[in-house]
């Protein structure tokens, strides 16, 4: 009997085990944060520092021209009431022809209810730094804090600053042209040595600007950049009607509005003189020294004011009471409340 070879019995291969996952590494010590009692401490005093400089500026404005002031005042008490309202209304139409202008030279859509307050904020400040540099810092910051880059922001000012002259010049030679009668006057016509003076200022200060940019190298490249995006923000604001009618809307209401300011404080006074006198001898006496750094055009303008308004007939007590109550107006009794929103939105983060 044979016997069968039996079958080997597989025997199981040991499976090698996984080895184990590194144990992960502890993270480093998370640097201890900053002291929250520490941060307020710091901005805080900033803030309250910028929210109160500006009443501290106008309190020292007011000290040192107090008899302007208190003279204003006083003359303005003795005028209709029903004229002295109609300047009222002018003069708040102005701030609204302003923010009007300013979101004309924006792209973006502004909230129309923080742009006025921003604008009536701008006007207080534009009363106490010469060349409207304090009006166009409250926009810059207002601009900022809406989102729009500091580039295209400094384009908005630039574009706002160069449509105002302009429209101003094309209402002057509507007037020229529709009153041609008013310009008979000899006294009101510059000499040789004016034009030469005033065309010598302008020459020096485009000449100085462009040494600058092409001389200091740092310049050169924010300047460029600057013109890059004006040139891109004016193709893409003209593209839109309603920024078009904004901008260089609200920039020729304003010289017009100032005008019926002015006129309406001479018509309270008894000043003998038409609305489109008094218009025209605003544009005349902005557009010979309106370039005159001063505080919102205050001394210079107010000068060539009167003059021009005793060239066109008025007398000359009743010319100056008009320019002194025109500023009282104008300046200095919305400049308490004007500081006082400039400061709430310093305070609140809006600028």
């Amino acid at each position: 009997m044979s016997l069968l070879p039996l079958d080997p019995v597989p025997v199981p291969i040991p499976r090698a085990l996984p080895t184990p996952a590194p144990a992960p590494s502890p993270p480093p010590p998370a640097s201890p944060p900053p002291s929250p009692s520490r941060l307020p401490s710091v901005g805080r005093p900033v803030r309250w520092v910028l929210t109160l400089s500006p009443l501290v500026l106008i309190a020292a404005w007011a000290t040192a021209d107090w008899h302007a002031v208190r003279d204003g005042t006083t003359r303005l008490a003795s005028a209709d009431p029903w004229w002295l309202l109609a300047a009222v209304l002018f003069t708040c139409l102005g701030w609204v022809a302003a923010a009007c202008a300013r979101q004309g030279a924006v792209v973006d859509r502004l909230p129309p209810g923080l742009l006025l307050a921003s604008q009536f904020a701008a006007g207080a400040a534009n009363h106490v730094l010469p060349a409207s540099i304090g009006a166009h810092a409250v926009t810059l910051r207002f601009l900022q804090g809406r989102g729009i880059p500091l580039a295209r922001a400094t384009a908005s000012l630039a574009l706002y600053s160069l449509v105002r002259p302009i429209a101003k010049t094309v209402v002057l030679l509507v007037f020229v042209v529709a009153h041609p009668d008013l310009l008979h006057l000899g006294e009101l016509v510059p000499d040789e040595r004016a034009v030469v003076l005033v065309a010598g200022s302008v020459a020096a200060g485009f000449g100085t600007a462009v040494l600058l940019v092409t001389t200091v190298r740092p310049l050169r490249r924010p300047a460029l950049d600057c013109v890059r995006t004006a040139l891109t923000d004016v193709r893409l604001l003209h593209r839109r009607p309603a920024r078009v009618l904004a901008l260089w809307g609200g920039s020729a209401a304003t010289p017009l509005l100032q005008g019926s300011v002015i006129a309406t404080v001479g018509f309270s006074l008894g000043l003998p003189l038409s609305w489109a006198q008094v218009v025209l001898a605003l544009l005349l006496a902005s557009t010979a020294v309106g370039a005159v750094p001063a505080p919102g055009g205050i001394g210079p303008v107010d000068a060539a004011l009167v003059f021009t308004m005793v060239a066109f007939g008025a007398p000359v007590g009743i010319a100056a009471a008009t320019v002194i109550g025109y500023r009282v107006l104008t300046v200095w009794v919305p400049l308490l409340p004007g500081a006082l929103v400039l400061s709430a939105l310093v305070h609140r983060r809006v600028l």
